[in-house]
């Protein structure tokens, strides 16, 4: 009996962000054990919906030896403190889903549970509104005054410092990461695929054909071919799984426009008639796209709306993407993984594009077989995938379901809609006690879930009874402290323009 083939021979199907991201953590990690190629062909272009990110991010720069500077730099990018949500709950409603914590927890009890308990007690006095829990948000103050700086924590207190990621130009970024791939022996090879090789019994992908017919042969194939899903959806038939009727919609505009004064630390997410707008501040120019439903809103009006909503003015014509958000029902299929596009769409909302690459290159890594024999390897893969794309669904879900707004249809229905039980559990036992059910690997922390629950209107009727432990004069001393403590942190930081310019600005 003939052992199992070994592999040796890796090959990335497609460039762009997910292909070069594949290549660049593979060749840092494995690149001694494998022989990389990449195949991708100047003809064919990419999506670049992912500009902006989330911290785990900075996670795989270090990982690849990046210096951050220069990385910004290159990519003509910027700061990230957390994505601003204007007109979600209500219309003429605000607020900031921030990176980091806010205020200061003690001991096991997180801070929204006090601020919850100052709150009723002022409520009970007949003493009017309590001060927003943002009030007390060292990354909410810095974004109002659009400042940014290196801080780790907060004086010699408890605080936690600014959390951060980046904005930047994706096809510089792409750019950026092919040429430390280039650097580490990454073979890449130009050309369009125009053929499927599979061996006759196990259906493993044995090569690609290129037009002129070359062929690259492999033992390993990643598929990062974007929404056409080359190699696992075309040619090994792995299904979509169809999150539509969820999250409904399909299609976006993306523009560039002129580079915003001002440049904001962080994404604005607005919503509109008929789904939402994203605004990312970049050193040379502003991304601009609009995320909407073309069952309430058809492609003329929805570019009309875009192009009369920016801030600055469009540096080109708006440029279509459709989309169905889902995944693969396998990730991982014989020998092939998808990443990015080719496996799935959850839209960009919450800027997790480009970390379910990431996460998924990650886990496709520690998972990495050493022989084409990979059943166990596999499923762990899929399940644990399938498992992170469920958890951000529910994320994303939540901000369109818990709104005030009928004001249009798309709304209505967001409104109206049923949604996973996984979810509801959330928002009911949350809008009890404050507390969350979240699963200990979720992207999103506990800081974030209250942040966007709170931002969509869910006010907690109690709060957790450990809060108790302060009396009344001790509790108000506490707020007031952490709240000083914000202003005189942030009073010290640099603008993000000036930070950007002293130590990152593009040639």
């Amino acid at each position: 009996m003939s052992e199992p083939r070994a592999i040796r021979r890796l090959v990335i199907v497609g460039g762009g962000t997910a292909g070069w991201i594949a290549a660049a953590a593979f060749s840092r990690l494995l690149g001694e054990r494998l022989e990389i190629t990449l195949v991708e062909s100047d003809a064919i272009g990419t999506v670049g919906v992912g500009e902006a990110t989330i911290p785990q991010i900075i996670r795989l720069n270090t990982i690849l030896g990046f210096d951050e500077h220069d990385f910004v730099r290159q990519t003509q990018g910027t700061f990230k403190l957390g994505i601003e949500f204007v007109d979600w709950s209500a219309p003429g409603s605000r607020y900031l889903h921030t990176f980091g914590d806010t205020g200061i927890n003690l001991g096991n009890v997180h801070f929204h549970h006090y601020w919850r308990r100052q709150a009723l007690m002022a409520q009970a006095r007949g003493a009017g509104e309590a001060d927003s829990l943002w009030r007390y948000s060292l990354h909410q103050l810095a974004a109002d005054q659009n400042r940014f700086g290196k801080l780790d924590r907060v004086g010699n207190t408890p605080m936690t410092g600014l959390a951060y990621a980046y904005h930047f130009d994706a096809s510089l970024y792409a750019a950026y990461l092919r040429a430390y791939c280039e650097k580490r022996g990454v073979t890449r090879r130009e050309g369009t695929i125009e053929g499927v090789d599979r061996d006759g019994r196990s259906g493993d992908v044995t090569g690609v054909v290129l037009a002129g017919g070359a062929r690259v042969e492999g033992d390993f194939f990643i598929d990062c071919s974007g929404f056409r899903s080359l190699l696992l959806g075309q040619t090994l038939g792995v299904d979509y799984v169809d999150w539509s009727h969820w999250l409904p919609c399909d299609r976006a505009l993306a523009v560039p426009s002129g580079r915003l004064p001002d440049l904001p630390p962080y994404t604005r997410a607005t919503a509109r008639q008929a789904g939402w707008q994203w605004r990312i501040p970049l050193q040379h120019r502003t991304g601009n796209g609009h995320v909407y439903c073309s069952g309430f809103l058809s492609d003329d009006e929805a570019a009309a709306m875009l192009v009369a909503n920016l801030d600055m003015p469009a540096l080109g014509d708006p440029r279509p993407i459709r989309f169905t958000t889902g995944h693969r029902r396998q990730f991982w299929a014989h020998n092939v993984v998808a990443l990015g596009l080719a496996s799935g769409f959850l839209e960009p909302l919450e800027s997790t594009s480009i970390h379910l690459i990431q996460s998924n290159v990650s886990r496709l890594i520690e998972l990495f077989p050493r022989t084409a024999v990979a059943e166990e390897e596999r499923a762990e893969y899929n399940r644990r995938t399938v498992h992170e794309f469920a958890q951000i669904r529910d994320f994303l879900i939540l901000h369109y379901h818990r709104t005030d707004r009928e004001d249009t249809d798309f709304w209505r229905y967001c409104k109206h809609m049923s949604v996973p039980d996984s979810l509801t559990r959330k928002i009911e036992l949350f809008a009890a006690s404050g507390r969350l059910g979240r699963d200990v690997d979720d992207l999103f922390r506990e800081a974030s879930w209250v942040q966007v629950m709170l931002g969509q209107g869910i006010m907690p009727a109690d709060y957790n009874p450990m809060a108790d432990q302060l009396d009344p004069g001790q509790l108000d001393q506490f707020m007031g402290d952490v709240r000083r403590l914000v202003e005189k942190a942030v009073g010290g930081l640099p603008t993000h323009a000036d930070y950007v310019a002293a130590n990152c600005r593009a040639a």
